[in-house]
Protein backbone atom coordinates (compact mmCIF):
# COMPACT_ATOMS: atom_id res chain seq x y z
CA UNK A 1 0.00 0.00 0.00
CA UNK A 2 2.67 2.29 0.89
CA UNK A 3 4.75 1.70 -2.20
CA UNK A 4 1.37 2.43 -3.88
CA UNK A 5 0.90 5.73 -2.71
CA UNK A 6 4.50 6.50 -3.47
CA UNK A 7 4.69 5.64 -7.12
CA UNK A 8 1.46 7.44 -7.61
CA UNK A 9 2.97 10.76 -5.97
CA UNK A 10 5.74 9.74 -7.92
CA UNK A 11 3.94 9.65 -11.08
CA UNK A 12 2.20 13.08 -10.61
CA UNK A 13 5.24 15.16 -9.75
CA UNK A 14 7.37 13.39 -12.64
CA UNK A 15 4.65 14.64 -14.78
CA UNK A 16 4.51 18.27 -13.29
CA UNK A 17 7.79 18.22 -13.95
CA UNK A 18 8.11 17.44 -17.22
CA UNK A 19 5.10 19.90 -18.65
CA UNK A 20 6.72 23.15 -20.46
CA UNK A 21 3.60 25.41 -19.82
CA UNK A 22 2.19 23.11 -16.50
CA UNK A 23 3.18 26.66 -14.06
CA UNK A 24 1.91 29.15 -16.31
CA UNK A 25 -1.38 26.87 -16.79
CA UNK A 26 -1.85 26.28 -12.71
CA UNK A 27 -1.04 30.03 -12.54
CA UNK A 28 -4.39 30.64 -15.19
CA UNK A 29 -6.25 28.20 -12.82
CA UNK A 30 -5.29 29.08 -9.59
CA UNK A 31 -6.06 33.44 -10.69
CA UNK A 32 -9.53 31.35 -12.38
CA UNK A 33 -11.00 30.25 -9.03
CA UNK A 34 -10.14 33.00 -7.21
CA UNK A 35 -12.09 35.36 -9.38
CA UNK A 36 -14.81 33.19 -9.71
CA UNK A 37 -14.87 32.53 -5.60
CA UNK A 38 -15.09 36.66 -5.45
CA UNK A 39 -17.57 37.03 -7.94
CA UNK A 40 -19.98 34.11 -6.33
CA UNK A 41 -18.74 35.57 -3.42
CA UNK A 42 -19.84 39.43 -3.93
CA UNK A 43 -22.93 38.57 -5.82
CA UNK A 44 -24.73 35.49 -4.72
CA UNK A 45 -23.79 34.74 -0.87
CA UNK A 46 -24.03 37.88 0.66
CA UNK A 47 -24.04 38.10 4.65
CA UNK A 48 -27.61 37.72 5.56
CA UNK A 49 -27.05 39.18 9.04
CA UNK A 50 -25.02 41.88 8.22
CA UNK A 51 -26.36 45.36 9.23
CA UNK A 52 -28.88 44.12 12.02
CA UNK A 53 -29.00 44.45 15.69
CA UNK A 54 -28.77 41.54 17.88
CA UNK A 55 -32.55 41.47 18.02
CA UNK A 56 -32.98 41.43 15.02
CA UNK A 57 -30.48 38.61 14.21
CA UNK A 58 -32.02 36.24 16.90
CA UNK A 59 -35.70 36.79 15.13
CA UNK A 60 -34.36 35.89 11.68
CA UNK A 61 -32.59 32.78 12.98
CA UNK A 62 -35.62 31.76 14.75
CA UNK A 63 -37.94 32.06 12.07
CA UNK A 64 -35.32 30.56 9.83
CA UNK A 65 -34.64 27.51 11.95
CA UNK A 66 -38.85 27.31 12.37
CA UNK A 67 -39.98 27.78 8.96
CA UNK A 68 -37.10 25.85 7.07
CA UNK A 69 -38.80 22.88 5.38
Amino acid sequence: MKRTIIAIYNFYIEGFKNMTWGRQLWWVILLKVIILFLVLRAFFFRPVLAGKSEQQKIEHISNELINRK
